[in-house]
């Protein structure tokens, strides 16, 4: 894949003439249009649009097409409006950002020629410096309640970790993580597959909304352009490429979500996986990455040691101390050498435990002080309740 250049236009061409042919070429080309990403770099934007909208038969220059698509990318040229485009963002608060603009994210040019023709912008930081410190949170729409808490508490403690949480402001995982991270007071991103002057899902309005006054709302299709089947599955790749990571909470064997992994992973990203119940539908995706180049996660802390620098470490994981955690080696198998029921004298207790007796009887002694045994007669035996923390002594945890 031929990776396109930010300077890929014609010498002639102005910034403005570019931006307005690229802001057209949003309504001609559906997004991750590899041919016509092709063209724009081999001929530029403002070249493109000319082939395109003109009647001089230049367009028939243009190679790998049939003649009816062809005619059909002309049909799309011949109504685009850049002009009412840039004016209708611009009334939102919104922007248009191009390659070669100093807010233009460079991790996208990853995808080659699939790469976005420009970004439709809202909010107000700046793009390119909350991607270079982003994560990626997706998973299903139709989440458990499991789905939506661990979604939510990834976004939480992504973004008080200081990382932006990005999804694509669907119902379920990615709206329970934009949540969890604007709830922290956080910085959040959402990607979506139609106008960022579109509320979708129409349920989602507030929270668009609200990411829209936080955060950043962006997008690849035009004002008023409505998302299809196909335009959410090409989002996908966005997400993908703009982030260091992607993780995924809840996914079914056909999902969107992998999509979204399985891109992330062809570009060199992190791919990281939520784990679930082994009988979920829900987590059988998941868990299918997890048994693949996914790396298996369970907090936000272990998210930022995957995809951090270094220093970002996660706290080392341990279950409870209890007493017996604290004997010496000799002394717990002295311990473990007691019958559960019944007592014994202090040289079977050394034969059982590989020591000698006097040794044996000096051990239980201690145990005796700390309360784990007791003598019975001229024998002794383990202490009947346990007398710390629940501890069950012989062969417990």
């Amino acid at each position: 894949m031929n990776a396109p250049q930010a300077g890929d236009e014609a010498p002639q061409a102005g910034p403005g003439q570019v931006r307005r042919a690229r802001a057209a070429l949003t309504r001609v080309l559906e997004p991750g249009d590899e041919r016509g990403g092709r063209w724009i770099r081999e001929v530029g934007a403002v070249e493109l649009m000319r082939r395109l909208t003109g009647a001089d038969g230049t367009a028939r220059e243009l190679t790998g097409v049939t003649a009816p698509r062809l005619a059909g990318y002309r049909i799309r040229a011949a109504t685009a409006d850049p002009d009412r485009d840039l004016a209708a963002v611009e009334a939102v608060g919104g922007r248009f950002v191009c390659p070669g603009d100093g807010e233009w994210p460079s991790q996208l040019d990853d995808l080659g020629d699939a790469r976005p023709v420009g970004l439709w912008v809202r909010g107000v930081p700046d793009l390119r410096l909350w991607a270079l410190r982003s994560v990626a949170v997706v998973g299903a729409r139709a989440c458990t309640p499991y789905g939506a808490h661990m979604a939510s508490v990834l976004g939480a403690g992504l973004a008080e970790r200081g990382w932006v949480v990005v999804s694509g402001a669907a119902f379920g995982v990615d709206g329970a993580a934009h949540r969890g991270a604007l709830g922290a007071a956080g910085a959040t991103l959402a990607v979506l597959a139609c106008g960022v002057d579109v509320a979708y899902p129409r349920g989602h309005t507030e929270l668009i909304g609200r990411i829209v006054e936080q955060g950043l709302v962006v997008g690849e299709l035009a004002p008023t352009e409505h998302p299809t089947r196909s335009r959410f599955i090409l989002r996908n790749r966005v997400i993908a490429a703009l982030t260091r990571g992607t993780v995924v909470v809840e996914a079914e064997y056909r999902s969107g979500s992998l999509a979204t992994a399985r891109n992330a992973q062809r570009l060199g990203r992190f791919t990281m996986g939520v784990p679930g119940p082994a009988t979920s539908g829900l987590s059988a995706g998941v868990h299918e990455l997890l048994r693949g180049e996914a790396v298996l996660v369970t907090d936000a802390s272990e998210v930022a040691e995957l995809v951090g620098e270094i220093g970002d470490l996660a706290p080392v994981r341990k279950g409870s101390v209890l007493p017996r955690d604290l004997l010496d080696a000799v002394s717990a198998r002295v311990l473990d050498a007691l019958p559960w029921k019944g007592a014994v004298d202090g040289r079977e207790v050394a034969r059982a435990a590989g020591t000698s007796t006097d040794e044996a009887l000096g051990r239980l002694y201690e145990l005796h002080s700390l309360g784990f045994v007791e003598r019975q007669g001229d024998g002794w035996r383990l202490t009947p309740a346990p007398t710390r923390d629940g501890d069950t002594r012989r062969g417990g945890t």
